[in-house]
Formats: C-alpha cells, structure tokens, sequence
C-alpha cells in the first residue's frame, strides 16, 4: 500500500510525525443565517469589531482539521498508526484557547492544561466526523510519548553505530 503514495516497503519504517496543538477555538454558534445573510463583504471580514475575523477563522480552521485528517489517512493507510502522535485539546476555553495571552495566570493554565493531557487517552481523528475520539488500541499520551522517544532514541543510535561512531553524546 505504501507503494501507492509514491513510497516502498521502507516508507512505514522511516516516517514518525508526532505533533500538538494548542489554541484551537471549540466550535460555536456565533451567528445565525438571517444575520450573516445580510451582511456584504466588509461584514464578513469585519462584522462591528468580532474577533477572531470570520473568514479568516473559517479558513484556519479548516486548514487546520485538513492537515489532521490527512495526515491520519496517510498513516492508517501505510498501517503505520502508531508512528502518528497528535495531541490537543478541543475543548479549551476562555484564555487559555487564544495564542495572544502570555501572561503568567494563562501560561500557568496552560501547563496544568497540558499536565491533564498527558493522563488522558491518545486519540485519533475519525475521518467520517473530523472528531477526535480515543484510539482504544493505544495508552496514555505520556505512555506514548514515552514510546515515541526511546523509538526515536533507538534510531539515532542505530544511525551512528551505522557510520562508526561508538560514543554516542546526549
């Protein structure tokens, strides 16, 4: 299968992709259809100071749930799933959902944010929905960072006793 995306057998061998992301807005219903039908196209980019613009938003979210869902295909497809490891939150709220709040209240919220996910589940997105739900077949997201890195570590000593070289520095 790997073939069909341009790869060879090595290809589920050599990928690893493990990635976060923090700040994604939960979806709301901020207007309705009568309202936003009337608006022409400085109201779609503006609409009396709601921020973040509409069409802007619009746009980085989709980009951004297009990036995970293919990505999840992608290694699904090559039977590679466990070498896939995304990690966020959909449900943040408040400040702490916003990239612009650095103050130290935020970035205290954002580590006990963090601090939680690391005990929950690892998901994955299900392509039907663009939801995360949890990946029954795998731990905790600390587990599988664990995981992910002595992977990783093991690799970079594989390549280094591959070129010769015995001393391998932290």
């Amino acid at each position: 299968m790997a073939a069909r995306y341009g790869g060879d057998d090595r290809t589920e061998k050599r990928s690893r992709v493990c990635g976060g992301r923090a700040g994604l807005i939960p979806l709301e219903e901020k207007f309705d259809a009568a309202t936003s039908g009337k608006w022409g196209i400085l109201g779609w980019l503006y609409n009396q100071g709601a921020t973040p613009l509409i069409v802007i938003d619009s746009f980085s979210q989709a980009s951004s749930d297009l990036v995970d869902i293919q990505a999840s295909v992608l290694f699904q497809a090559l039977r590679c799933e466990k070498r896939y490891l995304r990690i966020q939150d959909d449900e943040l709220k408040g400040n702490t959902s916003s990239v612009d709040v650095s103050t130290p209240v935020n970035l205290n919220g954002l580590i006990d944010v963090c601090k939680a996910l690391l005990k929950r589940t690892v998901c994955r997105v299900d392509v039907e929905t663009g939801k995360s739900v949890p990946d029954v077949n795998r731990g905790t997201n600390e587990e599988e960072l664990v995981r992910f890195a002595s992977m990783l570590s093991q690799e970079r000593k594989a390549r280094f006793q591959k070129k010769g070289i015995t001393t391998v520095t932290q």
